[in-house]
């Protein structure tokens, strides 16, 4: 069970993210989560959104280079060692993390990871974890 990742590149540049932020906001599209990672010259923000193929024709149509990925976004409980039980689960399994970031949800309860691997099957069979949820596309366009 994977969810849809978009990743934009972006010239390094001032106006560069309202370009693309404001471009989504005009299509109707809510971004869930979001990541920025950068270098001199351009940056990668990586995006979940709750219309994924919406969001991909607005970035089409204006021309602005994206990419969708697979990636996991797991749920659990906010509280210190959460993240770290996931982590220990895919190291002690041999799965590296190629990135990693985090959002929180409405309830103060739930914070969602997200990973890429390059092993998801692998991934998903070692996450079978009490207290930890893969989310699946429709439930974080419900979020």
């Amino acid at each position: 069970m994977t969810v849809k990742q978009i990743s934009v590149f972006i010239e390094n540049r001032s106006g560069g993210l309202r370009e693309v932020t404001d471009l989504l906001a005009e299509a109707q599209v809510d971004i869930r989560a979001l990541s920025i990672a950068e270098t001199a010259d351009f940056g990668i923000l990586r995006l979940i959104v709750n219309d994924t193929f919406k969001a991909a024709n607005a970035l089409k149509e204006s021309g602005i280079v994206y990419s969708v990925t697979d990636v996991l976004a797991i749920s659990g409980e906010d509280k210190p060692g959460s993240m770290a039980r996931v982590v220990d689960a895919l190291a002690d399994a041999g799965i590296s993390l190629n990135y990693a970031y985090a959002f929180f949800t409405k309830s103060k309860e739930t914070a969602v990871l997200v990973v890429r691997v390059e092993d998801i099957p692998g991934a998903l069979n070692v996450l079978k974890i009490p207290g930890i949820k893969i989310l699946s596309e429709e439930e974080i366009h419900e979020l």
